[in-house]
């Protein structure tokens, strides 16, 4: 009788703390904080009890040493059972003292260690420098499939914070989501997945019980050993142990067991088959440039940028960042200049011509700011001549002239190919856009204007000339230095909308080192930017 006494009050209580839980908009919890950093004696992390402190609850990090990879973090982490379909907020007080890189508070939503459901660590509003006591919090979403919650602060990198009055509430749906990954966002988990995840966490747990047993088995047989405790106690103990140990296993197996079981059920139900079959929305090929919607879940290949996105999401995410990757190709008439002009230029004006490869990276100067960007990269430059009049580049010791062919020819093309490294300052007045508390600084989406120069080396020069003697068509093609300047170096500029750019670039070394009129190559046409 009094044993269904018992059971009796504690399910009551059991129940009683279950709907406190569900109604009490903010707890503190019980559980006890752990501290985890990148290598030992990295920080000194634990209770501040500096006297200015008066015997608060305050925690700590500080580093120890000049330099640090990685981060120092004091965090915690619950069952998540009390919140599934829940949004929850994070909130507490930090103090910083000469932080060099960041620190904020962090909170993430597992389903067990086999997929992160929410997540936010403030990176993107982080804590910098000296500041003093200031409230922060972090809102995340819990999707039904959470396992665990877990939660806390970190430094990453030098100086110290304090971190106090943590607390966890529930908060309405409609509170926005601060994180990165948005647990309102997220898509659900394959019924094979979760069957293999249940799976190795059943096998953790017999894993971890058996390897603990091992521990205590060998320490009682130091004891043994030492004379501390003798052989038929140790027996006893050990035999005492592996029934505890046995009992952890089936009791937490049999938990897991339960969920597996479920799933099943839910399987056989039919709940999966349209909740987390991947619904495809397709794939896109683009070339050029594009700034369209993809959808959630449409896959965008880019033929020209040479890069893939998978949903609008991971589009906008990968554009934003600070540093991006365009493909430049550029195009257009090329000539050179004499005596500061192009008048009465010795060479066909539509004929001649050039284009431009390269890779470029786009660096975003000021972190909150989107008007300055340094662009820069490496790109192979094509210059074409073709001369008017039946003439052709022909080489006298270190004089390269441009002279009459005796034969008649069809065409006369002189190549040069250069390998350059091109260097602007760009300013892009695209405006950047604001979503769900995340700032999104996208490039190449409104007009650009580029001021700067390029450095490099002429790869290879070669002439082509080009017959037709009585009906029989023939190609000359010479390849050599012609005298030309190894050293490349100009000043480059454009200006555009989006992708599109008009662009000039100027040789300020001449063509021909040694010539004694010097000439310099000077290119006009159309860039295009593929972000």
């Amino acid at each position: 009788m009094q044993k269904i006494i018992l059971v009796t009050i504690i399910m009551l209580v059991a129940m009683a703390t279950k709907l406190s839980a569900q109604k009490v908009n903010s707890e503190k919890y019980p559980v006890e904080w752990s501290y985890r950093q990148p290598k030992i004696e990295s920080y000194e992390i634990g209770p501040d009890k500096s006297p200015e402190f008066n015997n608060q609850n305050i925690l700590t990090i500080k580093s120890v040493k000049s330099q640090i990879i990685g981060f120092g973090n004091i965090m915690k982490s619950i069952k998540s059972d009390l919140y599934l379909g829940k949004t929850i907020k994070m909130t507490g007080y930090v103090k910083s003292n000469k932080v060099r890189s960041w620190a904020g508070l962090w909170m993430r939503v597992d389903y067990y260690d086999s997929a992160v459901l929410s997540f936010d660590n403030m990176q993107r509003r982080a804590i910098r420098g000296t500041t003093d006591w200031t409230k922060y919090e972090v809102v995340l979403f819990v999707p039904a499939e959470a396992t665990s919650i877990s939660y806390g602060v970190l430094l990453n990198g030098t100086g110290q914070i304090w971190f106090k009055e943590v607390t966890l509430e529930v908060v309405d749906n409609t509170v926005p989501e601060t994180g990165l990954v948005k647990g309102r966002e997220h898509e659900g988990i394959s019924f094979e997945k979760r069957a293999k995840t249940i799976a190795n966490q059943i096998k953790t747990i017999t894993d971890t019980q058996k390897n603990a047993l091992k521990t205590e088995i060998d320490a009682l047989d130091k004891e043994v050993a030492k004379g501390i405790i003798s052989k038929e106690k140790a027996e006893e103990l050990k035999l005492k142990k592996a029934e505890e140990r046995a009992a952890n296993i089936e009791t937490k197996v049999a938990i897991e067991e339960d969920k597996l079981n479920q799933l099943i059920q839910d399987k056989v139900d039919g709940k999966f088959e349209d909740e987390n079959i991947y619904k495809s929305g397709g794939t896109s090929i683009i070339i050029g440039g594009s700034t369209d919607s993809i959808g959630k879940n449409k896959r965008e290949i880019n033929i020209t940028s040479m890069k893939i996105y998978n949903g609008q999401l991971d589009k906008e995410d990968r554009q934003s960042k600070r540093t991006t990757s365009q493909v430049v190709f550029a195009a257009g008439l090329n000539n050179l200049v004499t005596n500061k002009s192009v008048e009465k230029s010795d060479f066909r004006y539509l004929g001649s011509h050039f284009y431009e490869w390269g890779l470029t990276y786009n660096t975003r100067i000021l972190n909150k700011n989107n008007l300055l960007h340094a662009k820069y990269g490496l790109s192979v430059m094509y210059n074409n001549l073709r001369a008017s009049d039946n003439r052709y580049f022909v080489v006298d010791g270190n004089q390269t002239n441009l002279e009459v062919n005796p034969i008649r020819h069809d065409d006369s093309r002189f190549k040069n190919v250069n390998l350059v490294f091109p260097m602007h300052l760009e300013f892009d007045f695209t405006k950047c856009k604001v979503r769900d508390g995340k700032t999104y600084f996208k490039t190449h989406d409104s007009f650009r204007l580029g001021l700067g120069g390029y450095i490099g080396t002429n790869l290879k020069s070669k002439q082509h000339i080009n017959y037709d003697t009585d009906g029989f068509k023939s190609r000359e093609i010479t390849k050599g230095d012609f005298n030309v300047d190894s050293f490349i170096y100009g000043l480059s500029t454009y200006i555009g909308y989006k992708s599109t750019s008009l662009y000039l670039k100027y040789d300020l070394n001449p063509l021909f080192k040694d010539n004694l009129v010097k000439q310099n190559s000077v290119s006009l046409g159309l860039r295009f930017d593929f972000n």
